[in-house]
């Protein structure tokens, strides 16, 4: 025995459909198919039999009526669900500010993002304060290679075999500025290892 399908297929006329003939003037065939009153009125409806509603859907125009600067200020709305927004940096939201360790995380998911900008805030602050201790033969050198003060020597070494790969002549042949910056940077790295490899010598 074939099983009967209760699937609702395309076209079927809709379940909810009211015992009434189409609203369209002159038809008498079953309503089956509801269509929006209009723009003001999207959930109120009109039913027809599929012929009409075809015939009504086919002529329905949203925004029919409206000038063109109403239709984009429609537009506009939508983008924001037809909700209140503001320009950035004004409305309500500007007098709230953003505070992470207010966010409830009993997973702890964020702590280690939590924790670790409190640490780079640390170490902000720790070169900072050290700023003034740079000696004055490094601060060119430090700049040259993008290093804040205190750095290790391990630092140094790892930025200016980056930054000599990156600016290497032979890898920029159509940079004619290339074997000027890779001069420069090499020029910086020796002072520093000057620098270091006396510190080294000292304490030893």
């Amino acid at each position: 025995m074939q099983r009967k399908s209760t699937r609702h297929r395309a076209f079927d006329p809709d379940p909810e459909a009211p015992d009434q003939v189409c609203d369209h003037p002159g038809c008498t065939e079953q309503a089956g198919y509801r269509a929006p009153r209009g723009r003001e009125a999207l959930r109120t409806y009109f039913w027809f039999c599929l012929h009409h509603v075809r015939e009504y859907n086919a002529r329905w125009d949203y925004y029919r009526g409206m000038t063109p600067g109403q239709i984009e200020a429609h537009l506009r709305a939508d983008v924001s669900w037809q909700r209140p927004s503001w320009k950035l940096g004004t409305g309500s939201a500007q007098k709230a500010e953003f505070n992470e360790e207010d966010i409830l995380d009993p997973l702890d998911i964020l702590g280690n993002t939590r924790r670790s900008r409190a640490q780079r805030a640390q170490d902000a602050a720790r070169q900072r304060a050290a700023g003034s201790e740079i000696p004055e033969q490094l601060r060119q050198p430090l700049a040259t290679l993008d290093l804040t003060w205190p750095v290790s020597f391990d630092d140094v070494k790892s930025r200016y075999r980056a930054l000599a790969r990156r600016h290497h002549p032979d890898a920029n042949q159509n940079d004619d500025g290339a074997e000027e910056r890779f001069k420069s940077i090499g020029a910086a790295y020796a002072v520093l290892k000057v620098h270091f490899t006396r510190q080294d010598d000292f304490v030893s």
